[in-house]
């Protein structure tokens, strides 16, 4: 997910916890676990300020960072972290930072961007792919809680949220369950598919490949699947030159799901076809031909 959603259900998760009983350092502790929490993951994208951090981009952001097994050692950072600002000890805050950080890695399980969720025990690049990388439902219903709050300044504020909370849970069990189930059909079809949440609720692209044959289809439970795009990929290229002259390829090769290949007159290439935007794809490498 973005930025500005993490922070947002770093927020959330804050304003549903009771804080009737507590004093100001014990708050700001809490604010500060869950804020950061949602956020520290992505501590990641300074790999990318190095040479070699360019290179293994894919590879580096979502990776170890998100791992579901780091999630102990961002809580426990967190925490002795908010001791040192605030001079508080609280469980609550630990408890708290966990969350924030298990639930921005699980998000992102959720994307088609994928994270590496069980580093390092294994290398593979986990995505579901039910939700977009900006889910709008998501800043909606958070807005829509924030004006209630504000015009009805009576209403326990944790109550409100607590009711954001579970609206955006039900947001996520609805839109996964859909994709989830039109991916299942399209396997019926396909040696391989990938799930691709659009930006308009409910409705998904699903990349499906067999043998050569890569397709693109716009699918919700509502309407006929259509097709937007078909490729055949050149899988019995050598890719071996590719390789050698554009290490970023091997790298996405190995991030990717499945690539098309592309080998023509002009150039040789991979590309990943769940990112085919605006009849370009958001991410390909390839060497030009001499």
């Amino acid at each position: 997910m973005d930025t500005v959603t993490h922070g947002l259900f770093g927020f959330t998760l804050y304003k549903v916890i009771n804080k009737k009983d507590l004093d100001k350092p014990v708050r700001r502790g809490l604010l500060f676990a869950a804020l950061v929490g949602s956020e520290i993951p992505d501590i990641d994208v300074v790999a990318g300020l190095t040479e070699q951090g360019q290179i293994m981009q894919q590879m580096w952001h979502r990776g170890i960072t998100h791992s579901l097994f780091l999630v102990p050692f961002w809580a426990l950072l967190i925490y002795v972290i908010a001791y040192l600002l605030f001079k508080v000890k609280d469980i609550r805050i630990l408890y708290t930072a966990g969350i924030a950080v298990f639930v921005h890695n699980t998000l992102d399980l959720f994307n088609a961007w994928g994270t590496g969720y069980l580093e390092p025990f294994s290398s593979v690049r986990l995505t579901i792919g039910t939700l977009s990388i900006i889910d709008f439902v998501f800043w909606a219903i958070f807005l829509i809680g924030l004006l209630i709050v504000w015009l009805r300044k009576n209403m326990d504020s944790t109550r409100v949220f607590r009711m954001v909370a579970l609206a955006m849970f039900l947001h996520f069990s609805i839109q996964s369950s859909q994709g989830l189930w039109l991916e299942a059909q399209a396997k019926e079809q396909y040696d391989q598919t990938e799930l691709v949440a659009t930006f308009v609720p409910w409705h998904f692209q699903i990349v499906g490949k067999k043998g050569e044959r890569v397709e693109i289809t716009q699918q919700s439970l509502f309407t006929e699947p259509k097709v937007v795009k078909t490729f055949i990929s050149k899988d019995q290229s050598d890719l071996t030159p590719l390789f050698a002259q554009n290490p970023r390829a091997e790298v996405l090769a190995q991030w990717s799901p499945f690539v098309v290949v592309i080998d023509d007159e002009k150039r040789l290439g991979i590309a990943d076809p769940r990112f085919y935007r605006g009849g370009g794809f958001m991410l390909e490498e390839y060497i030009e031909k001499k």
